[in-house]
């Protein structure tokens, strides 16, 4: 395949996630350190001198799970792992994106290198050629437990040996022929490799990383959106410049930011004394979410760097290791969740002040004057449907008990469970900002302020899709599409652009891959 720009050599060390961007692109090449590949080459002479002087080798000359304890002859070797990662190939519903198998494949990779795992070279290069290749496995997101991906990354080891399906050059095919189309070979099974080419996370942190930074995308667009009600409605400004002085690091950062970024504009102040907490405690609450965002971040980067594999080759022996469950990875997750709903919470609640005609002589439900229209009324219950949505969706699920495997395996982290449900939470979030960007256009139009700067940028967006509200009229589609234009990588890019929180947007490698590229040729990211 053609790649655009230097590629990207793993090596072992942690990912970051403008590397992550660029290898979920598709569009650069990677490459594996000749250090690590001599840390693979070491690794796997322990797990041969072993499997050779008859020691038991779980998953490579003994069966999985409740199998533990059956032992295979050399000659039944390579149909026990051909059938294994053929077995684990169960994961149903709706595929994940190519990004995110290929952040998974590089991400097996890469902790492969550290030379903990005792495959093969040639497994790891297997890999390289499919993804170098842009043959991609089609991978089913229902299929994990949160304890090694087995349904999930069983899926791309399916593939490796030429069953399943796969993307090939944007169309999907049977593995078989888009080896053919490629011009490659299916790969042959050595003992170990099937074991570590399905027993790993390493779909659910490629999946984390994607949810995680499209969270962080969106709690910057519903930040904006507040900043902008808040000047709608009227807000004091003293306490974001208060918050700089006596908050935390990270509410002074967003208090300095709305500070900032509501600068060009002729703020209206109408407050009375002391405004909602809602407009007073933007700063508290984004300032939460982003540090938790941040942590979460953090977590999900280290775990691309380690080997979460059973078992695993340290002090020169092959040895038991209970690292496939992503705990620590799965409890930010779920925290990161709750953060999720009071951000919502905190929206919503300016939606209703905006439509409840208490502030700034606002209109009930935004009807201008003298204008015959039930107005904004009824879509502010969608937007307490949001609110309800993302509030659902908080409440963690790792702790729940499941014993499987004849009671073997009885912990689990419900891992890809907790990431489908943040990232609902996430398209909810976006839906909820472009509501309120719609309720703040139109009360500003109706007191006659002239949005600037962000606020101005939003009011644009909203302009676009969504005329002055006068005659009642069908609200759906206007709603989707302030959404998709608020949400896109061009918006965040120019937000980015006009008012930066440099530590969070770089960090999280916000914006368009074009941004990402710009950033990396100029200066290294901010980590």
């Amino acid at each position: 395949m053609k790649h655009e720009r230097p590629g990207i050599e793993l090596s072992g060390q942690p990912l970051g996630f403008a590397e992550m961007v660029r290898i979920g692109s598709g569009k650069v090449a990677l490459s594996a350190s000749a250090a690590g590949m001599a840390r693979i080459q070491h690794a796997r002479l322990i797990v041969e001198a072993a499997i050779n002087s008859g020691v038991p080798v779980y998953g490579s000359t003994t069966g999985v799970g409740a199998m533990k304890d059956v032992e295979w002859s050399n000659d039944e070797l390579e149909a026990f792992n051909l059938g294994l990662v053929r077995a684990h190939h169960f994961g149903t519903g709706t595929p994940f994106s190519c990004a995110v198998v290929r952040n998974a494949m590089a991400i097996r990779i890469n902790t492969a290198l550290t030379g903990q795992v005792g495959c093969t070279a040639e497994l790891i290069e297997a890999y390289m050629r499919l993804l170098d290749a842009d043959l991609i496995p089609l991978v089913r997101r229902t299929g994990s437990i949160g304890c090694a991906d087995i349904g999930l990354m069983g899926q791309i080891g399916a593939v490796l040996t030429g069953v399943g399906e796969a993307v090939y050059r944007g169309k999907r095919m049977q593995a078989a022929e888009a080896f053919q189309a490629a011009g490659l070979q299916p790969v042959r099974m050595a003992p170990r490799d099937s074991l570590a080419s399905l027993s790993v996370n390493a779909v659910s942190f490629a999946a984390a990383g994607e949810a995680t930074r499209n969270a962080a995308a969106s709690i910057r667009v519903l930040l904006a959106t507040g900043m902008m009600a808040a000047g709608a409605l009227g807000a004091s400004r003293d306490p974001w410049k208060a918050v700089r002085h006596v908050g935390t690091a990270r509410e002074a950062l967003i208090g300095s930011w709305l500070c900032n970024a509501s600068d060009p504009w002729d703020w209206p102040v109408a407050t009375h004394v002391q405004d909602p907490l809602s407009l007073r405690m933007i700063a508290q609450v984004f300032g939460a979410v982003i540090e938790n965002l941040l942590s979460t971040g953090h977590k999900i980067l280290a775990a691309t760097g380690r080997s979460d594999d059973n078992p695993v080759v340290v002090e020169g022996r092959v040895m038991t290791s209970g690292g496939s469950l992503p705990l620590d990875v799965t409890i930010l997750l779920e925290s990161a969740a709750l953060c999720m709903a009071h951000a919502a919470r905190n929206a919503f609640n300016r939606c209703v002040i905006l439509g409840n005609g208490q502030r700034r002589d606002l209109p009930v439900n935004l009807v201008p004057p003298g204008k015959i229209a039930t107005g904004f009324g009824p879509i502010i219950k969608l937007a307490g449907e949001i609110f309800s949505r993302v509030l659902s969706m908080s409440n963690p699920v790792s702790a729940q008990s499941l014993v499987v495997a004849a009671g073997l395996e009885d912990e689990a982290a419900f891992l890809p469970l907790v990431i489908e449900r943040f990232e609902r939470q996430t398209r909810a979030l976006r839906r909820l900002a472009a509501l309120e960007a719609l309720l703040s256009a139109q009360a500003a139009d109706i007191l006659g302020d002239k949005p600037k700067g962000v606020a101005g940028m939003i009011y644009e967006v909203v302009r676009s899709h969504a005329e002055f509200y006068t005659v009642d009229r069908p609200l759906s589609a206007e709603v989707e599409a302030i959404e998709e234009d608020l949400g896109s990588d061009a918006f965040v890019s120019k937000l980015i652009a006009e008012m930066p929180i440099a530590s969070f947007d770089d960090f999280f490698a916000l914006g368009s891959l074009e941004r990402i590229e710009e950033r990396l040729a100029t200066e290294p990211m901010v980590l």
